[in-house]
């Protein structure tokens, strides 16, 4: 079945009691937030569930579409009490219907979980009463896949993630220059072909501080490299390394003229919250599948990170 040919209800099932499933990783769960908001319009009045994993519990308690939010401890599927715990935990739940976004072979696993009282089931699991069986959902992109997914439950109005609730209030005590640049040079430790080099976001640090921008470092301990590579070529740059949450983020892209980072995680939250922004990609991941959304985002990509130019990532931003 493709997509032209699945049957969406017209109206989600009624449901007094709704979970959510959403483990990770960031990038993913950020964008299934338009999602869940689109699922909380839906059940107004329901008591609504997320099943998540630790990262992510500030955020979803944060965005206040919650009435509870369990912790799923992944439990090796070898591993009997474990697996008894968390059906114990889920069963509890008494969810009516389930909206699987993660969509992996753990979480269709779950269905399993609550026999014999199988809730409604919206996913990919083998017996979901909604399910999303267009073979080619593995092309699409995660936000158009979890916005078809969600039409055939009857859900039919699914914008973009709404990050307002991430208020200015977690910045107030920050000293910000008047115009900055985010930049954002991390990546999955495990990953470094997704890294643009640190000495490129160096030079790219040197032509915003000449045009008047400020350029400002976003990122963990582990981007101690690119922070001493841009602060030696840039001595008047920021550095907020090791010194941010994840809810922090947004207020800060809300302020910056402009951001330029790695395909990352925060990189999402950026360009959600419509700061303008050059993301770069290298072959280990491809933007038609998973690349940030926003109202003026631009990617590049280059399958080697490393021959892809300061000037020509300088020229792609476009600051306010």
């Amino acid at each position: 079945m493709t997509g032209d040919s699945a049957q969406a209800e017209n109206h989600p099932p009624p449901a007094d009691r709704v979970l959510i499933i959403k483990l990770g990783a960031l990038g993913d769960f950020l964008q299934a937030i338009g999602p869940m908001q689109a699922i909380r319009k839906a059940y107004p009045m329901a008591e609504i569930s997320l099943l998540t994993t630790v990262p992510f519990r500030k955020l979803a308690e944060a965005s206040g579409l919650f009435d509870a939010i369990l912790i799923d401890p992944r439990p090796a599927l070898w591993n009997l009490p474990g697996v008894l715990r968390l059906r114990t935990m889920l069963c509890a739940a008494r969810p009516q219907i389930v909206f699987d976004l993660q969509t992996s072979d753990r979480s269709s696993t779950y269905l399993k979980l609550f026999w014999p009282n199988r809730p409604l089931w919206s996913g990919i699991a083998a017996g979901a009463s909604h399910p999303h069986a267009n073979t080619d959902r593995d092309a699409m992109h995660t936000v158009d896949r979890q916005r078809e997914q969600l039409a055939g439950a009857g859900i039919l109005d699914v914008a973009l993630p709404d990050l307002s609730f991430l208020g200015d209030e977690g910045i107030d005590g920050m000293t910000l220059p008047d115009r900055f640049v985010l930049l954002a040079p991390g990546g999955a430790p495990h990953r470094p072909e997704k890294r643009w080099p640190a000495e490129n976001f160096a030079d790219l640090a040197a032509r915003l501080q000449a045009a008047g921008l400020t350029p400002v470092v976003l990122g963990t301990k582990a981007e101690a490299e690119a922070e001493g590579a841009i602060l030696r070529r840039c001595p008047d740059a920021m550095s907020l390394i090791g010194k941010t949450s994840l809810l922090q983020i947004a207020p800060l892209a809300r302020r910056a003229a402009g951001a330029v980072g790695n395909d990352t995680g925060p990189m999402h939250l950026i360009t959600i919250s419509g700061c303008p922004s050059v993301v770069l990609y290298s072959h280990a991941s491809d933007p038609a599948l998973c690349a940030q959304k926003g109202p003026s985002v631009t990617i590049l990509r280059q399958p080697d990170l490393n021959a892809l130019p300061p000037d020509q990532v300088f020229a792609a931003l476009k600051p306010r």
